[in-house]
């Protein structure tokens, strides 16, 4: 019998927007109610999980189930191998299934061995078997097929389709040991393989980390319906969700109160955003996060403008998708003349380095150059471009109205 934590019976209500997954389709801008103020408190971080690591969204998810742990450090050592023992113990804290066979006393597993009560557990419910000569080999690390074949023979799945034509998934399917194809292929169809950096690459001999085993556990958990499926490049066989070309992506910039460019801008000016809301299906589905990140870059247009160029989509998990968007052109200007009041002028903006250098040279407030900007050092070596002028005519950017975003091209979600 599954279990279900009662949290995960909640419902949360967001700030949304509302589309058809796959399909052109109305919009419909919900109303605001409350954000996930309860999720952000309980939010569980280690020292070694950047904020866009790969896995960081399955260990987080497990971590706040006490499934897995991290170290007295605060660290959670995410690419140390996975022992046959502490797999079992994993499993036992993960799952909740009736025993289908008689546990065994393994003989290379002392009764006051500290994993000896999940490893007879995880025998008795048939997620793990011993060696011949009634040993368990505890302390063996345990490769990536033999965790995908544990969780398949303990969840009871087997393949509905053709073996051979499943695994066609992994380009190196033919690595994959003839005891494990069966389990490997019911895994898979059940979307429990993870696979980075190359979800083609099963890699099934290797020892599976303990970030890749969180992964798998949290996808045999969203397959037996007892957690929600998260947005993963990595995760075999996950069906793509397509966000229609021309929908709005409402963003926002918080670090400054104005952007500011140079018509002559060198050089594209990179820049990342927040989404502002949840982006949801039809189905009440959060497709993007809010708080999730564009990474793009300004660039200046031959007809006196700016626009944003969106090149990544980056998750609150912090996995990522490629992202083909843009702002609308911004032709709003604003001149600095020499004598202007710099400090005043520039209060709460963010400049490019054309733009800083341009200031700089027209006011003479060298300063400027001096000051963190929006692209790199290319301050000092721009400032001759500028000398001898009185004015310049920077673009004006609000990133509280200019920056929303317009899809050029399906954005295709996993």
């Amino acid at each position: 019998m599954s279990h279900r934590s009662p949290w995960q019976s909640g419902t949360a209500l967001f700030t949304t927007l509302t589309l058809v997954a796959g399909a052109s389709a109305p919009l419909v801008v919900q109303a605001p109610v409350q954000a996930q103020t309860r999720m952000a408190q309980s939010l569980m971080t280690f020292s070694d999980v950047s904020t866009n690591y790969w896995a960081k969204g399955f260990i987080q998810e497990l971590a706040e189930r006490q499934v897995l742990t991290g170290f007295p450090d605060g660290s959670f050592r995410p690419d140390e191998p996975v022992t046959r023992a502490q797999f079992a113990a994993m499993l036992k804290q993960a799952f909740n299934r009736n025993p289908v066979r008689n546990a065994v006393n393994f003989s290379d597993v002392p009764s006051d061995y500290w994993a000896a009560p999940a490893i007879r557990d995880a025998y008795s419910r048939n997620f793990m078997s011993g060696y011949p000569e009634n040993t368990f080999r505890p302390g063996e690390y345990i490769p990536r097929a033999q965790v995908l074949v544990a969780l398949a023979n303990g969840l009871g799945y087997t393949p509905a389709n053709s073996v051979g034509n499943t695994l066609q998934a992994f380009s190196d399917a033919t690595s994959i040991p003839d005891w494990a194809r069966n389990s490997v292929a019911a895994a898979t169809e059940k979307k429990i393989v993870v696979n980075y950096p190359n979800a083609q690459f099963l890699n099934p001999s290797r020892p599976a980390t303990r970030a890749e085993v969180a992964a798998f556990i949290y996808q045999a958990l969203v397959s037996a319906g007892d957690a929600t499926a998260l947005n993963s490049p990595y995760v075999v066989g996950q069906a793509a969700v397509q966000i229609p070309m021309g929908t709005a992506i409402p963003t926002r910039y918080d670090q400054a109160e104005k952007i500011y460019l140079s018509m002559e801008e060198p050089d594209p000016v990179p820049v990342t955003l927040a989404i502002d809301r949840n982006i949801v299906s039809s189905t009440g589905k959060v497709l993007i996060p809010a708080g999730s990140e564009v990474s793009g870059e300004f660039r200046v247009t031959p007809n006196r403008g700016a626009r944003f160029f969106a090149k990544d989509l980056m998750f609150t998990d912090g996995t990522s998708v490629p992202m083909n968007a843009t702002s609308q052109l911004i032709t709003q200007t604003e001149e600095v003349r020499r004598g202007a009041n710099v400090l005043e002028l520039l209060a709460g903006a963010a400049l490019g380095a054309g733009a800083a250098a341009g200031v700089a040279a027209v006011t003479g407030d060298r300063a400027v150059a001096t000051e963190e900007v929006l692209g790199g050092g290319a301050v000092g070596t721009l400032l001759a471009t500028f000398l001898g002028r009185n004015r310049v005519t920077l673009i004006a950017i609000d990133p509280n109205t200019d920056l929303d975003l317009a899809l050029d091209s399906p954005l295709a979600l996993r």
